[in-house]
């Protein structure tokens, strides 16, 4: 059975081996360093959520906002297990505890070369624009 909880701390570690496992890129130096990651999960805009199989954390995702806007990110299960419906839960119980603060519109960033992913996400009703772009500034390119 697939039990979905939130993270804390002591799960860092296991967080990163299930990025790392499902093909995610790891900015150990930036913005998934063990300190940043620690800093990310006590900022009130965030939720870490996690799929556990027994004790064995299988996937994870990190939900965030910013009062008005919610963010599905950094969604991946371990390969082993995809296809059973556990990234399905893990994005539902993030727009569920979105939902309850009040958060009405929920966004993802899938890159263009990821079609499965760009697929899944269409399938649980999110919406592609192809009108709008991203941007972003970093301070560090490990950021």
């Amino acid at each position: 059975m697939i039990e979905i909880k939130k993270l804390n701390e002591q799960h860092i570690e296991e967080i990163l081996a299930v990025w790392r496992e499902s093909g995610l890129s790891i900015r150990p130096q930036g913005r998934d360093a063990v300190s940043e990651l620690e800093k990310q999960m006590r900022f009130e805009g965030s939720i870490f959520l996690g799929a556990f199989k027994g004790e064995e954390l299988i996937g994870a995702a990190l939900i965030n906002h910013e009062g008005r806007k919610g963010w599905v990110n950094r969604l991946a299960v371990l390969p082993a297990h995809r296809r059973r419906g556990i990234a399905s839960r893990l994005v539902e119980a993030g727009e569920k505890e979105l939902r309850q603060i009040g958060i009405k519109v929920i966004c993802t960033l899938v890159e263009d070369w990821n079609e499965n992913s760009l697929k899944f996400m269409q399938k649980l009703g999110y919406q592609l624009h192809k009108d709008i772009f991203y941007m972003s500034k970093r301070d560090a390119p490990e950021d």
